[in-house]
């Protein structure tokens, strides 16, 4: 959905409390003058009981509570600013809370956890935080966060300012038709701000991969579909591998299709690399024989988001430090009798919800719980069932490269003893490699991770 359509100027105030019991207050007296079938002291309980247990504060003095209940409306966005700052007792330091973003969803509301991560990446962004906080009036505030949930950037760039991308563009075209290819992949990140929303104009279908916060309406952009996956290499189509395979689980490509793809190096303002990839040749070693490399119990998204962490833990690694892990997602039934615990499982007792790899509050969570050994095995609904879990899976038939060590052998055991896929990341290279059927996808390049 749009999410600047659940956005009120009523339901945006200026903070008088010093304390989250009071800002919530605050919050929902604005958010439920017209919901009658809303209870404040029941809404303040479950926000309050949710913060108990598991923490909604993003960091960067931004906190994201939220609840779900039974309303008429799918969803109600309040949001509430603190000069002076709110006290929140589960920050990790003591620094005051600025910005408060109080969500109600109803129970029923399918899309739920799609909408709380996309507004929790949209504040994590600390230029649009600040520019949220520096805003004059209120007036002024409900404008730029409504502009910030549209997807409009500041000063965008346009892909044909120059001679030279005009004439790619042209090219593109060309070549697609010219090899029959079913789509052009436009690699965003090319241009410092993205590609200005309706300055694409081609023949061919598009589709734009980027790393930048997207909400999935391509409505005037010129772009059928928008790709976000997260690259760290300023390498010309460094996102290539796994923009194809996030493109292959959405269904928007196929494995008989060729694809024109058209970059640059990242911020550098012009195209100069075209490439054509025959789909199912860059896949055919990870497909041996098939064509369903989604297990059909996964979710796009939740591989997706795996793909996504699993970068970032790469990159970033955990306080500095270099991390290993592997996650195994989807046909748990079968996973689960090929393992065993090694540690008591840290997820054992929550909700679904909140323990849904989807949910932007496990993320955190997550990378936290990633310096344990052992597997996190992920149902193909994003749902983590445990953390820490010994894979007993053996596999003789399949030889890895040199290098590779217990957790890629694990990996790849359990993809063919399973329909499970597999993700390992290396502790040591820092590459993230993808095992499907016991065939490896590397979809990180190694040395990319911290030295």
């Amino acid at each position: 959905m749009r999410l600047e359509k659940i956005i009120a100027r009523s339901r945006i105030i200026d903070l008088r409390s010093t304390d989250l019991k009071g800002a919530l207050e605050e919050l929902l007296d604005v958010s439920i003058t017209r919901s009658p079938e809303l209870k404040r002291d029941v809404l303040l309980r479950g926000l309050l009981q949710r913060e108990s247990t598991m923490t909604t504060y993003l960091g960067a003095g931004v906190a994201l509570p939220h609840v779900r209940v039974k309303m008429k409306r799918r969803y109600i966005l309040a949001i509430g600013r603190s000069r002076g700052g709110v006290r929140h007792e589960r920050t990790k330091t003591d620094e005051p809370v600025k910005l408060i973003l109080m969500l109600l969803a109803d129970e029923k509301a399918r899309d739920y956890l799609q909408v709380l991560a996309s507004i929790a990446r949209l504040v994590q962004d600390q230029e649009t935080v600040k520019s949220l906080m520096e805003a004059p009036s209120l007036d002024d505030l409900d404008e730029r966060l409504t502009a910030a949930l549209s997807g409009i950037t500041a000063r965008p760039v346009q892909a044909q300012q120059s001679r030279i991308n005009r004439m790619m563009i042209r090219q593109a075209d060309n070549v697609a038709k010219g090899t029959d290819c079913s789509a052009i992949m436009v690699f965003g990140d090319t241009f410092t701000g993205g590609i200005e929303p309706g300055s694409w104009r081609s023949v061919a279908k598009a589709l734009l991969v980027t790393r930048n916060l997207v909400d999935g309406d391509n409505e005037g952009s010129g772009f059928a579909e928008t790709i976000q996956v997260r690259s760290f290499s300023t390498q010309r189509l460094a996102q290539l591998r796994s923009a194809m395979l996030v493109a292959l689980t959405r269904g928007v490509i196929s494995f008989n299709d060729r694809i024109c793809c058209i970059g640059g190096i990242a911020g550098s303002n012009q195209f100069d690399t075209m490439v054509v990839v025959d789909v199912e040749r860059e896949f055919q070693t990870l497909l041996t024989g098939h064509t369903d490399l989604l297990p059909e119990d996964v979710k796009p998204e939740v591989l997706e988001r795996v793909i996504a962490v699993a970068t970032e833990l790469a990159v970033e690694g955990r306080e500095g430090r270099p991390v290993g892990c592997l996650f195994v997602i989807g046909d748990t039934g079968k996973v689960e009798k090929l393992t065993k615990p090694l540690v008591l499982n840290p997820f054992y007792g929550y909700k679904e919800e909140d323990r849904n790899i989807l949910n932007p509050f496990m993320d955190e969570t997550v990378k936290e719980f990633s310096s344990i050994d052992g597997a996190f095995v992920i149902r193909g609904d994003g749902v983590v069932v445990s953390a820490g879990s010994l894979i007993q899976a053996t596999d003789n038939d399949h030889a890895l490269p040199s290098g590779l060590g217990s957790r890629h052998a694990a990996g790849a055991a359990v993809s063919v003893a399973t329909q499970a896929i597999a993700i390992v990341v290396s502790s040591s290279t820092g590459q993230v490699t993808l095992f499907r059927r016991g065939v490896m996808l590397p979809l990180m390049e190694k040395g990319m991770g911290l030295k």
